[in-house]
């Protein structure tokens, strides 16, 4: 992918990010990468290759998020975070990013255990279900977990029993349950852009509110989940899924009313339904 190609996606992000009401700052940040890349002599994918993620880094008006944004562009042509805001992403590219997944096997996880998102192939690694699908011994079910545990900042959780715990510099549960109060309580205003999700959406509805709002110097981005199992149970006005920005680049997480255990009928954050 060509730096004028790159950019041009970029620059998509920063309209889409400005049409739904995201930080004057942020949305900036966007559009001056893409006219850094456009001023660039050198390809991001020659700088990559020479340099690394830091190569790109330095580039004047990139920093870390873009350049992996960059990064992702020149390895897969695709962006996860353009197509979350053009409400065109599926839980099968997501589950495909996962070292020691890819596509075919995603696809297999969502036909054949209901696995949509990373919590969910978290929770399948860690409860058997796994072990127990053909193609997968311990070796690489392990391989999963590590990479689960860096990209939703966990420390590796080694057995079925324990619960992973986060890892340093993940956002205190306080502040994630802030921002899934705020979502529902402007969603339930109407006081939210919406979009049309592309999965399980044959009319072409814009019935998804998307949020993007900042706690500190981290930038969220919540939507109500629009997953097959969200649509089975009945819970796509329930689950909240949360994007922010995390030391190896876009973690996520959800937040779900308990539905048993001590916490029954108040909010939690999966994975981390035991922390204060």
């Amino acid at each position: 992918m060509t730096n004028a190609e790159i950019a041009e996606r970029f620059e998509e992000v920063a309209s889409l990010l400005e049409a739904q009401n995201a930080s004057e700052y942020r949305v900036r940040a966007w559009r001056n990468g893409a006219a850094s890349l456009r001023e660039s002599p050198r390809s991001a994918a020659d700088i990559l290759d020479a340099e690394g993620p830091e190569g790109l880094d330095a580039l004047p008006g990139i920093g870390q998020a873009l350049a992996r944004a960059a990064r992702e562009l020149v390895e897969t042509g695709q962006l996860g975070m353009l197509l979350r805001l053009r409400g065109e992403s599926a839980p099968e590219a997501v589950l495909a990013s996962v070292p020691g997944v890819g596509p075919r096997i995603a696809q297999r996880l969502h036909d054949e255990l209901g696995v949509d998102t990373l919590e969910d192939l978290e929770m399948a690694a860690n409860d058997g279900r796994l072990d127990a699908l053909k193609g997968f011994g311990p070796k690489r079910v392990a391989g999963i977990r590590d990479a689960l545990a860096t990209r939703l900042r966990r420390r590796p959780a080694r057995t079925r029993s324990s619960s992973p715990a986060p890892s340093e510099g993940e956002p205190p549960v306080t502040e994630i349950l802030d921002v899934d109060r705020e979502y529902r309580e402007r969603a339930e205003r109407d006081d939210l852009p919406r979009i049309a999700p592309r999965r399980f959406n044959p009319s072409g509805e814009r019935w998804l509110p998307v949020l993007h709002t900042t706690r500190g110097d981290r930038h969220y981005t919540a939507l109500f989940s629009n997953t097959a199992r969200a649509h089975e149970l009945k819970r796509t006005h329930d689950w909240v899924v949360l994007y922010y920005d995390g030391r190896d680049g876009e973690q996520q997480c959800t937040v779900v009313t308990a539905t048993k255990g001590p916490r029954k009928g108040r909010r939690v954050v999966r994975g981390r339904e035991d922390s204060p």
